[in-house]
């Protein structure tokens, strides 16, 4: 195998452990609220890091914006704002369902749509019946360790739910909230595969293809940056909580640390899809979210989620796990 698709890789490892434990510094808040945090971590990763970036590695990005035509522009925008929709849901989620749990429902269906609908609206010329032999078994492979960490989930969920009021109708809406959440996510992917243009037109005007890719972002999230604000604004003027901006000290912190892990999982996810090449924004999307969800787990264990969990709940937390490692394994071998 040639040297840059293990550089691919390491690179999307690097991202997973990122995005999986983004969310994690959610757990150390302590005036803020939920909405407080959000609305600096949108800010933040939605808006400032993404210029940032784009503004010191791509040369020209203004006059590469002026060659693209407004539907070229408007395409990774609507996915944006798609995405956007389920960024705010999976906020939600993780609040009602836990780290672990909430990241395996989420990215699991985001991973089925985001790797299935650009290998097949882009690629498809280049499939072949042995690559997708292995693409769908990796696929398979990975929705058994979904489902085996969501019923591990719910086994926990029941146990610590005992003699609250209804336990399960809570669970089920968490569940379903997740689900659309998941449907939705995938969109982040699909404007940044759907927004190549962008990169093609920096790349036109002497950028090399890992720094062009840099270019899609600022475009693609500021899609995502208005649902965010919006809700975030929301609940701020209907919880009366945005008295305590007034105490930055740590939970800025926090939230601009979560915005830090958040873009530059993105960030490098993006420069593996170059280094990994034909399916770079496909299968290479299945392995990024595969290791967020290793990662996210393994966090939630760590942080005490599954400390009281019944032993059949960390029996399939730890098959499921052993599913995700032999889907990585598949999918990594179809792209290479």
């Amino acid at each position: 195998m040639p040297q840059s698709f293990w550089i691919g890789i390491l690179l999307i490892l690097v991202a997973g452990v990122m995005a999986g434990d983004c969310m994690l510094p959610l757990k150390w808040s302590r005036k803020w609220q939920w909405e407080n945090t959000w609305l600096v971590f949108s800010l933040v990763s939605l808006l400032v890091l993404p210029w940032m970036l784009a503004l010191s590695i791509v040369h020209h990005l203004f006059r590469t914006y002026t060659q693209l035509s407004l539907l070229q522009l408007a395409i990774p925008i609507l996915f944006g704002a798609g995405w956007g929709v389920a960024q705010v849901l999976f906020g939600i989620s993780i609040q009602r369902l836990g780290l672990a749990l909430a990241y395996s429902i989420v990215v699991g269906l985001g991973t089925l749509l985001g790797t299935l609908v650009p290998l097949f609206a882009q690629d498809r010329a280049q499939l072949n019946r042995a690559l997708l032999i292995e693409v769908f078994a990796g696929i398979a492979l990975m929705l058994v360790g979904i489902t085996l960490s969501a019923w591990a989930g719910h086994i926990r969920e029941q146990a610590h739910d005992t003699g609250r009021m209804s336990p399960s109708s809570r669970y089920s809406a968490a569940v379903i909230v997740a689900v659309l959440c998941g449907l939705l996510a995938p969109m982040l992917n699909y404007s940044f595969a759907f927004g190549q243009d962008i990169a093609l037109a920096a790349v036109h005007l002497g950028n090399s293809g890992v720094r062009a890719a840099y270019a899609v972002w600022p475009i693609g999230l500021a899609g995502g940056l208005l649902p965010n604000l919006a809700y975030s604004i929301f609940l701020l003027r209907k919880n009366r909580t945005g008295r305590h901006f007034q105490s930055l000290y740590p939970d800025a912190g926090w939230a601009t640390l979560m915005a830090v892990l958040w873009m530059g999982a993105f960030a490098l996810y993006g420069m593996s899809a170059s280094y990994l090449g034909r399916f770079g924004t496909s299968i290479g999307w299945g392995l990024f979210q595969i290791f967020m969800i290793m990662t996210a787990t393994l966090s939630g264990v760590i942080t005490g989620e599954w400390k009281r969990a019944p032993l059949s709940a960390r029996a399939l937390l730890s098959l499921s796990i052993l599913c995700l490692g032999s889907a990585t394994a598949l999918l990594a071998h179809a792209n290479h």
